[in-house]
């Protein structure tokens, strides 16, 4: 079976070894390994504007290290920057993060959250959802964060919720996005895995459209058939190719391109199946 041990998550980010595959309604065959060392990460440009203010991003993900800012999903340019990551620092060590932030001067956070627990398990897999809508008229709920299918409340730091109807940087003609990065600082590179890599463009979704709990287990679902709703920029990364790990699978064909990541970076390790 190779070096890895099948996988099983168990709770909001515990792991149960020996889980097998006829558990699984819904199978991840695979998952695409990103390195710090390499500057492993994919880029794409959107060549239209979506929906700034409504989207969802969902992921599984395996980190590799801890105690360091891995920013695995962002958007960069000279005007402004959106990330998600996990936080370094000794304030916020190895805690969820989002923001938006525009440079200039000191710089200013249109919004800026992290939750309040810490995720350092290096042998499980985590299921992450983010789900942004700055229409809605309840502050706190315009950026929310969902691990393992149970959304977290709980905050530390700094806790800024967007104004109403603000435009983020995500979904912006011309800004690129990036996956195992979010474009800026080289200290901020993703060291880890990730499956089944999904962003949403004009829905705000829960966890469940992404995963169901199954014996008190959370596990993927199939959101390509769940609603097959995607939006103008939205994407489907199942890491599926080995010679094309950056193709989006959602129908859209929103490519993403590689950078120093080859054939050796697809992994049969995922949130149902260990090599």
């Amino acid at each position: 079976m190779g070096i890895f041990s099948n996988n099983l998550l168990a709770g909001a980010g515990g792991q149960a070894g020996g889980g097998t595959t006829a558990f699984y309604d819904y199978q991840i065959e695979q998952s695409c390994r990103f390195s710090y060392d390499e500057s492993t990460h994919m880029t794409r440009t959107p060549s239209s504007t979506g929906n700034r203010r409504t989207f969802t991003f969902s992921t599984w993900i395996k980190r590799s290290n801890q105690d360091d800012n891995d920013a695995f999903f962002g958007t960069y340019s000279g005007s402004g920057e959106f990330a998600i990551k996990f936080n370094g620092g000794s304030s916020h060590l190895d805690k969820l993060g989002a923001y938006n932030y525009t440079p200039g001067g000191s710089g200013t956070f249109q919004f800026e959250k992290k939750v309040d627990s810490q995720f350092r398990d290096l042998s499980g897999w985590y299921h992450v959802v983010i789900r942004i809508d700055t229409t809605s008229s309840t502050a706190s709920e315009r950026v929310r964060f969902y691990v393992n299918g149970t959304e977290r409340t709980n905050y530390t730091g700094t806790v800024l919720n967007p104004s109403q109807n603000f435009d983020t940087y995500v979904n912006l003609s011309g800004q690129a996005n990036y996956i195992g990065w979010y474009g800026a600082s080289a200290t901020n590179r993703f060291d880890g895995y990730m499956a089944e890599t999904i962003l949403v463009d004009g829905y705000s979704y829960d966890a469940s459209y992404f995963g169901e709990t199954k014996n008190g287990v959370w596990i993927p679902k199939d959101y390509h058939t769940v609603t097959g709703n995607y939006g103008t920029n939205g994407f489907l990364l199942k890491y599926e190719n080995a010679s094309d790990l950056g193709n989006d699978s959602s129908g859209n064909n929103n490519d993403f391109s590689t950078n120093n990541i080859g054939a050796d970076h697809q992994v049969l390790d995922s949130p149902t199946f260990g090599s």
